[in-house]
């Protein structure tokens, strides 16, 4: 099963870019998991022209059977730890009190909530959070659904839903539940051609996350050596 994930939908953003990626995923109705962040502070985001009607289009997307996530709060990197997920070695979180980590939860979900948009799921800017980030968003928010880690499937553990999210590209791998992740923003051209490509040959091979259908699969020695050669490869 393939999941299409985008990153970084704020009121600074390229709309042009997402409006070719939103017509581009209709044409093969591909609903994907799209991250928003609340209060966008990001200097490499902020440079572009701001939306006026961002949360009319935040709504749409909802409404036509897209996924909200809660992306971070300000997208701002705070430190240099990596976390539990150590992708990078940059943070809006892992490292950060729990008490300063609760407000941005606290504070991202209230601001999606006044503009119509409600979720369930998170995922923290540059993949990194540590465990008072889960804490927060247990304490904070009903939240129960991550977008990250690397494992063959979705898993459950410490009363979280873990979705994997193993490439920031379309394509073929083996794992039973695959996230591919992209940034509108940053695609180019033959960003956008090649993801047509996959989408024409493997559009049967893409769902749409359903929250009723997760199974609370525990994560299992075959996720573990996964996670130790992605990990040791990305360090090589």
């Amino acid at each position: 099963m393939y999941l299409m994930r985008l990153d970084d939908a704020s009121e600074y953003m390229d709309l042009k870019k997402w409006e070719r990626m939103e017509k581009l995923l209709d044409n093969y109705n591909i609903k994907p998991i799209f991250g928003i962040i609340p209060n966008n502070k990001d200097i490499e985001l902020l440079k572009y022209e701001k939306i006026d009607d961002f949360w009319l289009i935040m709504r749409k997307w909802k409404n036509k059977g897209w996924i909200p996530a809660l992306h971070g709060f300000t997208h701002v990197f705070e430190t240099d730890n990596a976390g539990i997920n150590p992708v990078n070695n940059r943070s809006e979180f892992a490292g950060v009190s729990y008490e300063c980590q609760c407000q941005k939860i606290k504070n991202g979900i209230e601001i999606l909530k006044k503009n119509g948009i409600e979720t369930k799921i998170f995922f923290a800017p540059a993949h990194t959070f540590d465990k008072n980030t889960l804490r927060a968003l247990k304490d904070k928010s009903e939240i129960r659904i991550i977008s990250d880690t690397i494992a063959n499937d979705i898993y459950y553990k410490d009363e979280f839903y873990y979705i994997p999210q193993q490439s920031g590209e379309c394509r073929e791998l083996p794992f039973k539940t695959v996230t591919f992740c992209y940034h509108p923003n940053l695609m180019t051209e033959k960003d956008y051609i090649q993801l047509e490509k996959f989408l024409s040959k493997h559009k049967k091979k893409f769902a749409i996350l359903n929250e009723k259908s997760l199974m609370k699969r525990k994560f299992s020695f075959g996720d573990m050596l996964l996670r130790k050669l992605y990990f040791a490869r990305r360090r090589s």
